[in-house]
């Protein structure tokens, strides 16, 4: 089944750049093709919109050409059995390759490269085979403000691509590198590229954060609360680079903030223990986060780690407490008292607390720091190097 053309020229619309054509965009970065990622953006799916900005050629598993897609227009990609289906084309792996630097459509938005749609136990995967200097302009432009001062983006950059790289030598035998969310690091296509993200990319093309001669594992987040992390504090062994630092975050607006949560929604977000009573932190960090607490309920107890009560009450980071809002009194046999009318839920800091904070980052940039500044402050021990070197 195709696609109408309307519904791709209003998708491109919106990838005009201060009057420049579709084709200059297009354009305005030619890959590499030094280095490739491999992309999850979807698994499991059963069908997917597909197609490319200019013809594209497709390829089955072994490498060999199978068809051909027309520019703009749209078909959809269907689980078949054992196989892929693509515009009359079936193959347990077929690779859909624009020419002449062409942009791919998948399901709702625009990417650089290829995709490869990929036959699996359920349904199959959609895969964007991208250069990884392509890649970063994006992820850059998800991950900061693209308006945030440029020394911090290009901060953000080397961090994203020592990760990215770090990732693809840890997966080398699994189908993809990385995903597309914030598991990974988010990436978004073209919608998130600009010309200051681009900047940054280019300004740093290369060049990757290495501790003892082996690219790291350049975690970051987006603020800290005012000290980042160790790495043992969070995960379970120590890593040298991931040291806690002093972060300059206050000017996040998630520096600090306030849940309130009713007694029903409490019970409903950690249920089988009845009315939640009490939070009682078993164990903390030397920063204050929760590594560990007991809930306490009306008809039993939970222990549940710092990460599973950030997951199930919904908060921003493990740097929390909790504290129960009274509410009128309640007449009980031998006496009176008060019954929980919900919870206060006060914390600081978004995100992990390991690595980069974001907001620190942005900071730093504004008092005239470096991007290398920032890097070596937050990844302690590590030395900006450049690939191959």
């Amino acid at each position: 089944m195709t696609l109408t053309l309307t519904r791709w020229l209003s998708a491109l619309q919106p990838m005009r750049l201060g009057g420049l054509s579709l084709l200059i965009w297009l354009c305005w970065m030619v890959p590499a093709l030094a280095l490739e990622l491999k992309i999850a953006l979807k698994e499991g799916v059963s069908q997917i919109a597909v197609g490319s900005s200019t013809s594209a050629t497709i390829t089955n598993g072994m490498g060999q050409p199978v068809g051909q897609l027309p520019p703009l227009q749209g078909y959809f990609a269907k689980a078949a059995s054992g196989a892929v289906a693509l515009n009359q084309h079936q193959a347990w792996q077929l690779v859909v390759q624009p020419s002449d630097n062409g942009l791919v459509y998948i399901g709702d938005r625009w990417y650089r490269g290829s995709v490869r749609l990929v036959r699996t136990s359920q349904g199959f995967a959609v895969i964007n085979q991208v250069d990884l200097e392509d890649y970063l302009a994006s992820v850059v432009g998800k991950e900061m403000y693209p308006s945030w001062p440029q020394e911090a983006l290009k901060a953000q950059a080397v961090a994203a691509r020592s990760y990215a790289l770090f990732r693809r030598q840890r997966q080398q035998s699994q189908l993809y590198d990385l995903g597309n969310t914030t598991t990974y690091q988010v990436y978004d296509g073209i919608n998130s590229e600009t010309e200051s993200t681009r900047s940054a990319v280019q300004a740093t093309a290369g060049q990757i954060l290495t501790y003892q001669g082996k690219v790291i594992e350049a975690v970051f987040h987006s603020a800290s609360g005012g000290h980042t992390e160790n790495s043992e504090n969070v995960w379970s062994a120590a890593v040298p680079y991931l040291r806690g630092v002093p972060d300059f975050d206050q000017s996040a607006p998630v520096y600090q903030w306030t849940l309130e949560l009713t007694a029903s929604q409490m019970r409903q977000r950690i249920p089988g223990i009845g009315n939640i009573v009490a939070f009682e932190p078993l164990q903390t960090t030397p920063t204050g986060r929760i590594r560990s607490l007991r809930v306490r309920g009306d008809a039993g107890s939970r222990t549940l780690t710092g990460a599973q009560a950030r997951q199930a009450l919904g908060l921003r980071s493990t740097l929390f407490s909790v504290q129960p809002q009274l509410g009128p009194l309640a007449s009980q046999p031998g006496g009176s008292a008060a019954k929980s009318s919900g919870f206060k839920i006060q914390g600081r800091g978004y995100g992990h607390g390991l690595g980069m904070s974001q907001w620190g980052a942005y900071s730093l940039a504004t008092q005239g720091k470096t991007y290398a500044d920032i890097l070596r402050h937050y990844y302690q021990g590590t030395t900006v190097s450049n690939l191959g070197s």
